[in-house]
């Protein structure tokens, strides 16, 4: 079948299924296959597959090269390759069978010609795949397995429609609250919006009321402030005029020219003061250039001579360490400093000198030490090679010592072995004949054959037995359904009662803590509709309490709002007063600055008068020549004394102008800070109410709403935790009642269960059941088991009989081993004495090397103390010379550092002399002398412009008095025209307060602003409410949007349309099932009964026997089927019946009896199945048939090819040794030739056409 399927015989290979390449003697075979045939169209189809065995190593390795497919369309080829198609599939299309006909019915090997009689599992395998049963029967598994799915899936989906139903139900109450709360938020909002309607106009009004009444305000603090001020304008006239010693009596105009030409003439002396000060700045500067000139040229002297002062430490320096090198190198003529020139140049010259003598005597020591370093060195390489060429001598002899000594060990083991082979001979002697006695003395061959005939014989009764056992199983198999239904069911009530106890232990305790009890489904839920109910009372009373939160909170937000208002109005109005007053004591600053005021006025009126007191005292000690004080008339007693007296006034009537201004500008200061205070009387009213009255109102307000929201947070947080402990147990009884629901359904399936069992157990009234099939399946096993044993037994007592037979024949073989080991030895015998030669010569050469080497290493031993000893030598060399040198050279390094140090003092020297400083330094001096005497006459110059300046700055301050006299009188006039318009604007006030009607606009204020405290207290309750309904209708909105509840509707027809159509669909699939299954049925047993038909005539007309009237195959299959079953299944199996008898032929017949079973079945299969397909290949048909039976096969046969002679696909192809089979079939008229395959001389096979005549005389 390998051109067909590609499949190999049984127990084949690729490799072995072509020539062997090594009988071949080539690398590669190449193989092909070729096939010519018709198709079930009639057209012409050849086949060819090529393959290639190559030889790899000790490997075969096989390898398919291509395969293809020619057909003949229209006079033309056309091929197809296995690179293009799948080639296994055109065959099948083109034969018109299956795989499982072609492989197990067309051609069959003859290794499993005997399958209709295998083993339960592969012949039903075989079966379903002969009939193409085993599609439909995964279609039918399909179709069970998909309704299973769609009934569980109906039944979530009823579980889930229950609860997708609360859903909505539940839904569609929260979507008709979330109405009726956007309602009622609407009607709230039209109600604010009526409110804040009426308060807009209303707070027009106040606004324009206080508008009125602030203006009042105004003008009241404006009449104030002018009447206050009048009183100070009239107090400050007063004190003004008490101040001056006269008022000008003159008009205005005379008294303004006067006031001019005054200023003129101060003007005149301030412009000459002016041009002094210039001088006085020019000096200044002068002096502060000569000043700066001093500084830097002292400066400057000040590092000359510190430069001069080290260039002398230098010269020391370098005397000191000239007489120091010239001591330590004793060099004469310099032990007294200091040193001129000529001194250091010879210094220099004879130090040159001698470190050239150093350096020479360094170097010549250097090159001693180098010469006795080379000549040690010469001495160490001369022995060291002396040492090198007895160690090479050594190492070689020992080498070849070495190769002698492996060679003599070798010799002498060689010879150690052939010792022993004589002792061997003699061994090999004894054991041949004791190990071949002993084996024979030891096989117990008849002992086993016994053993083995009674095992047969008990294997014989036990196969009695099992037939017994068989026959009891087959009644008991009768009634094995009834009872498995009922164990099944009894099964399954226990499991579903231990799911009951489940479901009450995980949940027994949660549900009594909750109820009280155990509840069933429609406890829980009414319990659950009553928590339901407490659960949305528990809700509305929360939103309740969140309005009333929501109002009190607004309220308090705008009681907030007003106090911040109320506290930034006093921040500002107490800032305002802080900024003019400096303090918030408003009253005892005001005081304070009033008598501040009347005492600067006293000190200003002092202080003019002092002008002209100070003047004529002065006059009159000056000119009127007194020699007594004006004003305690004490008598001066010396000139001096009197004239002490004088400047002190002249220095008091020069200060008093300064004093008078600055007085008169902190008078005019405080006047406007008073003017300011008062002004700011109103404001400090409004400051005292707000601290006293409004601001404690609010803050008191505040503490109001914050201890009621304190209770209505408190409240709100209880009706809140019992919310969420009722949830949480409603979610936790809401989790279980799926559990309840599950128990239930499981306590109604319970009843079904019981119901069932009794209608089992009442089919098996009457049968005797003290036996079950279980206990005789259990009794066959053990009978089995025992039949297993002895087979067991009777196979391992042929084993022992066979090896002890292959034991003895073993022990012959050995004893033809050791007689040629025998021979082998009695040859090794003769080389004994050569190998002793060979080791007395080796012996002696070795000892002849190690005498040798013994002489070499006592040759080296001396010379290895003389190579250390001038080794040590060399080195104590080398570290004299390094101590020499690090002397030497550390010496010469000494005095360099030092040269370089007197190069170095040298160098500063000479640069100090060529750089000329000491010229320079006088240079300096003379300049500085210069500088100092120009600084002298400036400062001169700079004292006599101070002193014409003082006497500027006196008369000016005498002219002063007089300019401030004339001030005071433009001032006097000034303000009495300020005072009579101060007087006129208070008329005009007090006169505008009178036409306004004050009295009515605080009436209508308070009117107004009770109107609006109600109007906004209902508002703020109506704010309140909307906030609470605000916020129930985002709750609702929340729980709408969570995902039970959204789309809760669309969900559950959704989910409704899908269980409605899965039911549907499970109905239709029932349909479908049960009429596959009917058509399978009908199908396989029409074919069961046309194959078993073929049987019985095939069996009848070709068996001879008397003991089997004939045979049939057997299907079992469960009549009741349906689609929430398991699969269908058949199980087959081969029959003989005798009469009325049904008996397993597998175990039971005979070898012949297997194979013409084997051959007839498949031959009616064949008929059953081959119709497209007219080829049958039969292989060895008459193997264990007797001769009887190959006729009576010969003869159906012939009647099969008579039969089907006119079918023009029909083939029949015999493979056979059995020529008398043949010859049989000859005798037929449609057997004429037939082809005999043999090998060649080239064992290669041939394969012959020869007549059917000619088998008489065919030479083998």
């Amino acid at each position: 079948a390998y051109y067909n399927m590609f499949d190999f015989p049984p127990g084949t290979k690729g490799n072995s299924f072509v020539h062997d390449p090594k009988v071949a003697n080539e690398t590669d075979v190449r193989a092909q296959i070729r096939l010519q045939f018709r198709d079930v169209n009639g057209e012409l189809v050849a086949v060819q597959r090529s393959m290639v065995c190559t030889q790899k190593g000790k490997k075969t390795e096989f390898k398919t090269l291509e395969a293809v497919i020619t057909r003949t369309k229209h006079g033309e080829k056309v091929s197809l390759s296995s690179k293009c198609a799948e080639i296994d599939r055109e065959m099948i299309s083109a034969l018109g069978v299956s795989k499982s006909v072609i492989n197990n019915v067309i051609f069959c090997h003859q290794e499993e010609s005997n399958w209709p009689l295998s083993e339960g599992k592969a012949l039903k395998q075989k079966f379903d795949e002969i009939f193409s049963a085993t599609r439909y029967i995964k279609a039918l598994e399909t179709l069970r397995q998909v309704r299973l799915k769609q009934s569980l899936k109906v039944k979530e989906c009823q579980t889930e429609l229950k609860y997708l139903k609360q859903n909505k139900e539940k839904a569609q109450e929260i979507q008709d609250h979330l109405s009726n709360r956007e309602a009622q938020l609407a009607a709230s909002k039209e109600n604010v919006k009526s409110i804040e309607g009426q308060l807009d106009p209303l707070k027009s009004s106040l606004a324009a009321v206080e508008q009125n009444l602030m203006k009042v305000m105004r003008l009241d603090n404006d009449v104030k402030a002018l009447e206050s001020r009048r009183r100070q304008m009239e107090k400050d006239n007063q004190d003004l005029q008490q101040k001056m010693e006269k008022v000008f009596q003159g008009t205005d105009e005379q008294l303004r020219d006067r006031y001019q030409n005054h200023q003129r003439t101060v003007k005149e002396k301030d412009k000459r003061l002016s041009d002094c000060k210039r001088e006085l700045d020019r000096a200044t500067k002068e002096c502060q250039r000569f000043t700066s000139e001093k500084s830097e040229l002292l400066i400057e002297r000040g590092r000359l001579q510190l430069q001069a002062d080290r260039h002398q430490e230098h010269i020391t320096t370098r005397d000191s360490l000239i007489q120091s090198l010239a001591a330590q190198l004793e060099l004469d003529g310099f032990e007294r400093a200091p040193f001129n020139e000529r001194h250091v140049t010879s210094f220099h010259r004879l130090l040159k000198e001698r470190q050239e003598r150093d350096t020479e005597a360094a170097n010549h020591l250097m090159r001693e030490f180098a010469q006795k370093e080379a000549m040690k060195q010469k001495q160490i390489d001369e022995i060291r090679d002396k040492k090198t060429g007895l160690q090479r001598t050594i190492d070689l002899k020992s080498d070849i010592q070495n190769k002698k000594q492996v060679e003599l060990k070798n010799v002498k083991y060689e010879l150690q072995q052939l010792e022993g082979f004589s002792d061997r001979i003699l061994e090999l002697d004894q054991e041949i004949e004791h190990e071949l006695e002993k084996a024979e003395r030891n096989s117990n061959v008849e002992t086993l054959e016994l053993e083995v005939r009674t095992l047969q014989n008990e294997k014989i009764n036990l196969d009695k037995a099992l037939r017994k056992l068989d026959q009891e199983m087959e009644q008991l198999n009768l009634h094995t359904t009834t009872i498995t239904q009922m164990e099944m069911l009894k099964k399954d009530k226990a499991e579903k009662e231990e799911q009951i106890r489940k479901v009450k232990s995980r949940h027994s305790d949660e549900l009594t803590s909750l109820l009280g009890y155990f509840p069933n489904k429609n406890q829980l839920e009414d319990w659950l509709h009553g928590k339901n109910r407490k659960i949305n009372q528990t809700r509305d009373s929360l939103a309740n309490l969140n309005k009333r939160l929501a109002s009190v909170e607004y309220h308090k937000t705008y009681v907030s709002n007003e106090l911040k208002k109320k506290e930034a109005q006093l921040s500002l109005h107490e800032a305002k007063l802080f900024d003019v007053c400096g303090s918030q004591d408003f009253d005892s600053d005001l005081n304070k600055l009033q008598d501040e005021i009347e005492k600067s006025s006293k000190q200003r009126a002092v202080l003019a008068g002092a002008t002209a007191v100070y003047s004529q005292f002065i006059t009159q000690l000056t000119e009127e020549k007194q020699s007594c004080c004006p004003v305690c008339q004490r008598v001066f007693q010396t000139e001096a004394e009197l004239q002490d007296v004088i400047n002190d006034l002249q220095s008091k009537l020069r200060l008093a102008p300064d004093k008078l201004k600055s007085t008169e500008s902190e008078l005019k200061r405080k006047e406007k800070k008073r003017d300011e205070m008062m002004s700011l009387k109103p404001l400090r009213r409004t400051v005292v109410e707000l601290q006293d009255k409004d601001i404690p109102d609010l803050r008191n307000k505040i503490q109001n709403a914050n201890r009621d929201l304190t209770g209505l947070k408190g409240e709100i947080e209880e009706q809140e935790s019992l919310l969420q402990t009722a949830l949480s147990e409603e979610d936790g009884a809401k989790a279980r009642l799926q559990d309840i629901t599950l128990m239930e359904r499981y306590q109604t399936d319970i009843r079904d269960v019981e119901r069932k069992i009794a209608q089992q157990e009442a089919k098996l009234l009457g049968v005797d059941l003290s036996r079950t099939v279980l206990q005789v399946s259990h009794e066959k096993q053990e009978k089995k088991h025992l039949w297993d044993t002895v087979t067991g037994k009777i196979e391992l007592n042929q084993k022992l009989k066979q090896d002890q037979q292959n034991q003895i024949q073993q022990l012959k073989s050995t004893v033809n081993e050791l007689k040629a080991e025998k021979l082998q030895i009695s040859g090794s015998m003769q080389r004994r004495r050569q190998l002793e030669e060979q080791t007395v010569e080796l012996t002696t050469e070795v000892q002849s090397l190690c005498r040798e080497i013994k002489e070499a290493k006592e040759q080296v031993f001396p010379l290895d103390a003389t190579l250390e000893k001038l080794q040590q030598e060399k080195e104590d060399l080398i570290n004299t010379r390094t101590a020499s040198s690090k002397e030497t050279q550390e010496k010469i390094n000494g005095i360099k550092e030092k040269v370089k140090d007197i190069n170095k003092y040298v160098k500063e020297i000479e640069n100090y002399i060529q750089q000329g400083k000491d010229d320079y330094k006088k240079q300096k001096e003379s300049e500085l002398d210069e500088v100092s005497s120009q600084l002298a006459a400036c400062e001169k110059q700079k004292e006599k412009i101070s002193k014409e300046m003082e006497t500027i700055r006196q008369d000016i301050d005498t002219q002063k008095i007089q300019e401030r006299w004339l001030e005071d009188n433009l001032t006097l006039r000034k303000r009495n025209e300020e005072l009579k318009e101060v007087e006129d604007n208070i008329k005009q006030l007090v006169k505008e307060m009178g036409e306004m009607k004050v009295p009515q606009m605080k009436n209508e204020q308070k009117h107004l602003e009770e109107k609006i405290e109600s109007l906004k207290r209902n508002h703020h309750v109506a704010l309140g409410r909307q906030r609470g309904f605000e916020e129930e209708i985002v709750r609702f909105k929340k729980e709408l949007r969570e995902s039970q509840f959204r789309d809760a509707e669309e969900k559950y027809r959704d989910m409704m349309i899908v269980m409605r159509t899965t039911e549907l669909v499970n109905k239709d699939l029932d349909l479908y099932y049960k009429a596959l299954d009917k058509a399978i049925m009908t199908f396989h047993s029409m074919k069961m009964e046309e194959i078993n038909k073929i049987i019985r005539d095939l069996w009848r007309s070709t068996y001879r026997g008397q003991d089997i009237d004939y045979i049939e195959i057997r299907s079992d299959a469960d009549e009741n089927v349906s689609a929430s079953d398991k699969r269908r299944s058949y199980n087959y199996r081969v029959v003989m019946i005798k009469g009325d008898t049904a008996l397993d032929m597998r175990g039971r017949c005979s070898a012949g009896q297997k194979v013409l079973a084997s051959l007839i079945i498949r031959l009616a299969l064949a008929e059953t199945f081959c119709l497209n397909c007219g080829i049958l290949a039969l292989d060895e048909p008459t193997t264990n048939l007797d001769r009887e039976n190959i006729e009576s096969l010969a003869h159906a046969l012939v009647e099969i090819i008579k039969s089907r002679s006119q079918q023009r696909n029909f083939q029949l192809l015999v493979i056979t040794h059995d020529e008398d089979f043949v010859e049989l079939l000859g005798r037929s008229e449609y057997v004429e030739t037939f082809y005999r395959i043999k090998k060649n001389i080239d064992q290669c096979s041939e394969i012959m056409k020869c007549s059917v005549s000619s088998l008489g005389s065919y030479v083998h």
